[in-house]
């Protein structure tokens, strides 16, 4: 069998291969911390598999870039350690040094938690689920963390006064807006990471308190999390619509061809996705199959019933549905071609302010006006 140390070279050589490993510190991170240590408990290996540390590949799809669901409630995901790539962007992101003090919101199994501390960053991990933080402290207590990283078990909403200021907060779970709390624990120049909603996905923005208003937000990258419970995942007026099922919707009467042959990758139709919906807030996720509603997983227009509208594949094609399916459709076309005439922006071309929202006693704050940089 081959050896984890064996296993996580190659997996480390992998990710830096293929550029997404391209910070020094966080690839002799990666290359140091055991990702099976923190999935002792096992993981969903798709159908009705759990693979844990006694199936002879465990340590094979350990070392994937994969994210690897350690935890399922009423057959819903709702833990996990995330895609390496992504905590590799994410961390780069939050541009450590030793001695960066950083809060982390949502712990996941502890792997994160332990890179930034092997980078050197004091690291203070907050959870609302017990057994979470209890399985993620045992797991950084078997590498020899266990006094380098403060799990606490606490409501992320309200961050860690106690070991306040931190220079970074990074957030690992997907949510409509931020907690003020988070901006107020921030010591001087620092800022937070998030995956905040916008269109139906949750992209990591970033953000810092403004010298107007309540905060400022530059987009990052795209990601995908799981989202959110309670005042974090609080839904407000003129938000974005949730995301759709292909069943929601009535089968396509209008098509639009393609404009790009090949289609555009999954990183440039992001962006794509991005602007529109910083241009339209009626956008958001449909996931259905190949050739269904915005393909698999695509952007959608939703007209105002949410009966209907158009979806934006990446091949820039359109397909529309609903009584106003001609005009979603002609404005589905537009905005893509907006795009293109602007340049085709990446999500880091993006910035906006942070406004209050939310329930009154726990408000939130998210983007609004987004611009292109």
């Amino acid at each position: 069998m081959t050896s984890s140390a064996e296993l996580r070279r190659r997996y480390v050589e992998e990710l830096f291969g293929e550029g997404l490993l391209p910070d020094a510190d966080v690839v002799r991170a990666f290359g140091t911390v055991p990702r099976e240590e923190f999935v002792a408990y096992g993981f969903h290996a798709g159908g009705d598999r759990w693979a844990g540390p006694t199936d002879p590949d465990f340590l094979t799809m350990v070392y994937r870039n994969h994210p690897l669901v350690t935890k399922i409630v009423d057959g819903v995901p709702v833990s996990s350690s995330s895609q390496p790539s992504l905590m590799a962007a994410m961390i780069e992101g939050l541009d450590l040094r030793p001695g960066t003090r950083v809060l982390e919101i949502g712990v996941g199994t502890g792997y994160n938690a332990a890179l930034m501390a092997t980078m050197g960053a004091r690291v203070t991990a907050v959870d609302i689920a017990p057994d979470v933080v209890d399985r993620a402290r045992a797991a950084l207590a078997r590498i020899g963390l266990a006094d380098v990283v403060d799990v606490r078990l606490g409501d992320g909403y309200l961050g860690e006064p106690a070991n306040a200021p931190y220079d970074r907060v990074i957030v690992t779970v997907g949510l409509t807006g931020v907690s003020p709390r988070w901006l107020d624990q921030l010591a001087p120049g620092g800022f937070v990471l998030a995956p905040v909603e916008h269109a139906g996905n949750h992209p990591v923005l970033r953000i810092w308190p403004g010298r107007s208003g309540v905060g400022e937000v530059r987009g990052l990258l795209r990601a995908g999390f799981m989202s959110a419970a309670g005042p974090l995942a609080a839904r407000y007026p003129g938000g974005f619509p949730e995301p759709r099922r292909v069943g929601e919707f009535p089968d396509p009467t209008v098509r639009q061809p393609a404009r790009w042959r090949p289609p555009l990758d999954v990183f440039r139709y992001h962006d794509l996705w991005f602007a529109v919906g910083a241009w339209d807030r009626r956008t958001t996720f449909s996931a259905g199959p190949v050739g269904g509603w915005g393909g698999p997983g695509g952007c959608v227009l939703l007209d105002e019933d949410h009966g209907g509208g158009a979806g934006l594949l990446a091949d820039g094609s359109v397909q529309a549905a609903g009584v106003r399916a001609n005009r979603y459709a002609a404005e589905a076309l537009a905005l893509r071609d907006r795009w293109v005439a602007r340049g085709q922006p990446e999500i880091s071309d993006w910035s906006a302010r942070l406004a209050p929202a939310g329930v009154p006693d726990r408000p939130i704050l998210v983007p609004t006006g987004w611009i292109q940089r």
